[in-house]
């Protein structure tokens, strides 16, 4: 009985396993090779808005599968690279795209980490100022009754 029972739960993993491994799976009919490559070289250049830290091309999301087939309706159409990125930028902010031009909206996030290195470095240097004055001025203090110790 026990290895009925464990015979059938393997079975259930296995038939799990397959299902969600067919669901990864996402062919699309590309007329050549080139077309493929292409295909992947534009999603691997857009982010995925539900993960956000995967690109397009390896996103197992319903909403990235959604985007890779607009992307690929719209090479179909023989829409260009930059057409592609500009119709989903319009529709989904500078956000989408992995490497974002710099602008008014995206500076923050292309000199934010800087900003932040630079006032760490201020806020470290001043802490370093005070400490060695205070500490250079306590020890020339003369003591009160003539002794130093």
């Amino acid at each position: 009985m026990a290895k009925l029972l464990r015979t059938i739960v393997l079975l259930m993993l296995i038939a799990i396993t397959g299902i969600a491994a067919a669901q990864a799976i996402d062919p699309l009919p590309f007329r050549d090779h080139a077309e493929e490559l292409r295909f992947q070289h534009l999603t691997s250049e857009l982010r995925c808005l539900v993960c956000q830290d995967e690109n397009l091309a390896d996103s197992n999301a319903d909403f990235a599968r959604d985007l890779r087939h607009k992307v690929f309706e719209l090479m179909q159409q023989g829409k260009s690279d930059a057409q592609i990125k500009q119709y989903l930028v319009d529709r989904y902010s500078d956000f989408v795209l992995y490497d974002p031009p710099v602008n008014g909206r995206t500076w923050l996030l292309w000199f934010g980490p800087l900003l932040i290195l630079i006032t760490g470095g201020v806020v470290v240097a001043s802490t370093i100022r005070k400490r060695s004055r205070s500490g250079a001025s306590a020890a020339s203090a003369p003591t009160e009754n003539g002794d130093d110790w």
